[in-house]
This record gives structure tokens, sequence and C-alpha cells, in this order.
């Protein structure tokens, strides 16, 4: 299991590094047009939601959801965006939550933080801050953090149970998850378990919903809640959907 963890971050980080570098360097990111999109991250942003972000920000989006809008954040939150990439749900988090609410992202990628500091600057937004670090082990303060998104990120994790006890330990009694992710819709054979590339494209290490639901409740989290946003098939691989999975942790 622990070679397999290193593996699976490894390829993670390789893929991620090199969108962000694409970026970085001036080239068009995956989902800067949609002809260049696959079916997970195409269309994800409702239209003029994105006009006022660096385009740095939306070219670099590797997501397959909205969870900064359907975690209808409120003024004054603190939010946490597991594996924030470019930044793009951490700027629209931060709007949303007001300059007396404060947006944190985190990555392990140092080409990504490099390109969401970037976007940052040159979006003028202050009450954001990205740190670097591992999803399975959150560098912030038990119960600081009123509401947790992710955007097509906890399936990248080899130790998906660690990634939930975290989240559940920096909530704040009260507080919500409310994350976009692929998930299986059937159990995947064991060579897709095995590739690399799919676990890095979000992939192989998909959940089925029953799978999601228990890790969730096991990690503490109650009023489990999963809603299909789309559906897609891989030829060869399996069907899946993008999903908005929310919780709660109790008061």
């Amino acid at each position: 299991m622990a070679k397999e963890a290193k593996d699976v971050k490894t390829a993670v980080r390789d893929r991620y590094a090199s969108a962000a570098l694409k970026v970085l360097d001036g080239m068009t990111g995956c989902c800067g047009t949609d002809s260049c999109c696959d079916p997970i991250t195409t269309g994800i942003y409702e239209p003029g939601e994105t006009t006022e972000l660096p385009q740095g920000a939306v070219q670099g989006s590797l997501g397959c959801g909205n969870p900064a809008a359907l975690a209808e954040l409120k003024q004054g939150e603190t939010v946490l965006d597991l594996g924030s990439g470019g930044g793009i749900d951490v700027l629209l988090s931060a709007n949303r939550v007001g300059p007396t609410g404060k947006a944190y992202g985190l990555d392990m990628t140092d080409e990504m933080l490099e390109l969401a500091h970037k976007n940052q600057r040159e979006a003028g937004v202050e009450n954001v801050e990205f740190l670097k670090g591992e999803i399975e082990d959150i560098p912030l303060p038990d119960a600081s953090v009123d509401v947790i998104i992710s955007n097509c990120v906890i399936n990248l994790s080899a130790d998906k149970d660690q990634v939930l006890r975290e989240a559940f330990r920096v909530l704040r009694p009260g507080g919500r998850f409310a994350v976009s992710d692929i998930v299986s819709k059937g159990p995947l054979g064991k060579a897709a378990r095995a590739s690399m590339k799919l676990w890095s494209e979000c992939v192989a290490g998909a959940l089925e919903e029953s799978e999601y639901r228990a890790k969730l409740e096991d990690a503490g989290f109650e009023g489990v809640d999963l809603e299909v946003t789309r559906e897609f098939t891989i030829p060869g691989v399996g069907g899946f959907v993008s999903a908005l999975v929310r919780a709660g942790k109790p008061v």
C-alpha cells in the first residue's frame, strides 16, 4: 500500500505540475477552451462567473464541478479548498465569503502554487492564503474552518480515509463538507486500478457511492448526501458520475 500511495502521488504531482507549467508558459490549459476538454471538465462554471478572474486561473482549472457555488458559502466564513491547483475555486470562494471571511487553498505541487499565487496577485484578492501540503496532512489547527470544498481531488488520494479524517479534524463543529468528485458507477477492474495514468486522470481512484458514504460516516460525518451533476463513460474502463458530495460535522 505504501508503494502504491507513493506511485500515485508521483503520477498526480507530475501531471499537475506539467499542466501548471503550460499555463505559466502562456499555453492554453486543458479547460481554456471547450474543444480541448474531456467530459469531466467541460462547462462546469456558469457563463459570466469567471469573467473577472485571471485567464491563468480559468485555464488552470482541471475540476469536475463547481463546489464554491454549491457549498452555499456565506459572508464571513472560512473555507478550505483541498487540492486547490491554480486557485480558481479559492478565488471564487474568497468573493463569496467577502472581506470578513477567508479562503485557504492547499496544494502539494510547487508549480500549481506558483500559478495560484500569480493568479491571486493579478486578481488583487487579499482574503486568500495558499498553503503547501498534502490533503492527508492538512497544515491547519483543529476546528479552524467552517467549510471544506474540493474539486475532483479526493479521488486522487490513495488514502481517502486519512483525507476524510483530516477534513473532519479541521472543521469546526457544525461545519460543512461540500466537494465535487468523480464517483464510479460500479467496481473497476484490477488493470484500471493499477494504471497510474488513470489515477492521475481522476478515474482509477474513484470510489463507488456506497464506499464514499461509508468512509465519510466512519470519519465522523453525518447527513451524507450525494448529488449527481453529470454522467459519462470511459470505454474499456467503466461508467462514472461527477457528483457533489455533502456532509456535516456534528455540533
